[in-house]
């Protein structure tokens, strides 16, 4: 008795269990969609392929669904939702529950999202549920991410764009524009020379521990320069023009 091997060109087919849970879409919507996949679309996501992230902890889960991450996306206060467009959707139902003409709320921290950034597996995936979770995510950015942002807040991110910086300046495969890397690197050299530098507005000798003050609003200043200039560099990847 013979085996018959099944026909490849129908092992993607509706019945494939991969496929459960997923609408289909007609032809000629896949057919755009892969069209629009290609050409420059294709090399900016290939570009920003190498400047993607890292990923939520292997052992965490969506604080929304309770689920595993779906491809992922993580906020300014730190914290990952999933932003599946046919599963989880987490973050964007969070959104579009309450107000949408401001920014969510993590519901975690409570604090205002300005900002989504695509996880690790957005990027290593090219089918149509990756194409439209960027579009999302573009799209909010577009809308929220330019508001300006009150000094609170700019001290609350502070910790996350430093450490994101730190990780995205010691990884060759992520490529930070030469301007950027000239200026902080000028800004730290400036911190350093002005804290070892006897000349201070107050003087420590004369002031004691108050002459260590103006050290420290040195470096917040740069800190927080930096850091805004980084949101900056990492809205213009993620929210577009």
């Amino acid at each position: 008795m013979h085996c018959i091997d099944p026909d490849p060109s129908i092992s993607d087919g509706p019945h494939n269990p991969s496929n459960l849970g997923r609408p289909e879409l007609p032809n000629g919507v896949v057919s755009a969609y892969k069209q629009s996949t290609t050409g420059d679309d294709r090399g900016r996501v290939e570009r920003e392929k190498g400047q993607a992230m890292s990923s939520p902890p292997v052992d965490d889960l969506c604080c929304v669904c309770h689920e595993r991450f779906n491809l992922p996306c993580q906020a300014n206060c730190s914290h990952w939702f999933c932003d599946s467009v046919f599963l989880g959707n987490c973050i964007m139902r969070v959104w579009s529950s309450g107000f949408t003409l401001q920014p969510c709320k993590c519901p975690l921290c409570r604090r205002l999202i300005t900002l989504l950034l695509p996880g690790a597996s957005l990027y290593q995936s090219y089918d149509r549920e990756a194409y439209q979770v960027l579009r999302k995510i573009e799209n909010y950015n577009r809308q929220f991410g330019r508001g300006s942002n009150g000094l609170i807040q700019r001290f609350q991110d502070l910790p996350f764009f430093l450490r994101r910086l730190l990780r995205e300046w010691m990884d060759p495969q992520r490529a930070l524009p030469l301007a950027f890397r000239a200026r902080t690197v000028l800004s730290m050299l400036f911190s350093v020379i002005y804290v070892l530098s006897p000349l201070d507005i107050f003087p420590e000798r004369i002031f004691g521990l108050v002459g260590f003050l103006d050290d420290l609003l040195v470096l917040v200043i740069v800190f927080l320069n930096l850091a805004a200039v980084y949101r900056a560099l990492l809205l213009n990847r993620h929210g577009g023009a």
